[in-house]
């Protein structure tokens, strides 16, 4: 059966990149191991080069590090900042840590399952709100991000997702 994402599919695949609806804001993806696709997206948002971009994952196969510790739950979306020695030297930045995250939207699990894990930076130039709608993103963006994924309009209170480390001795602590 053939998704109504396919477009969008096709267009990661391809090294190209995309603005979509994530379960909590709209992000800027890319297929995290793509080189010239992740620098596509830090190019567009001006984003810091030494900060590293979450990357969503369709399950704990795909992480490029022990996310074990994820609880998947549907009310909390919950990003996790692990060592990823495994992981891609474009996507290490400063250190070997990487946060991931399972999106808690069934049709952003199916489109990762099929392109392979995805940097999700906010959908925002570098010091500026995230977009909160498609026309606000293509707005900042413009001709810079290959295809718009309309996902309707974030409400203004919507966070992001809370960010945590586990350290080896187990305690867990909260970044965001």
């Amino acid at each position: 059966m053939k998704s109504k994402y396919e477009h969008l599919i096709r267009t990661l695949l391809a090294g190209g990149i995309a603005v979509v609806r994530t379960d909590t804001l709209y992000g800027v993806v890319a297929c995290a191991d793509n080189e010239k696709a992740v620098e596509k997206v830090y190019k567009a948002k001006g984003r810091n080069a030494r900060k590293s971009c979450i990357v969503l994952v369709a399950n704990a196969s795909q992480a490029y590090g022990d996310i074990s510790a994820i609880n998947h739950e549907r009310t909390s979306p919950t990003s996790i900042l692990v060592d990823s020695p495994a992981a891609p030297a474009w996507l290490h930045r400063e250190n070997l840590l990487i946060a991931h995250r399972i999106p808690s939207v069934d049709w952003l699990q199916d489109v990762i399952a099929r392109t392979g894990p995805l940097i999700a930076p906010s959908a925002n130039p570098e010091g500026l709100p995230p977009a909160a709608t498609v026309a606000q993103a293509k707005k900042y963006f413009g001709e810079t991000v290959d295809l718009y994924v309309d996902g309707g309009t974030v409400p203004a209170d919507t966070p992001p997702s809370r960010l945590i480390r586990i350290h080896d001795d187990g305690t867990v602590e909260r970044l965001r």
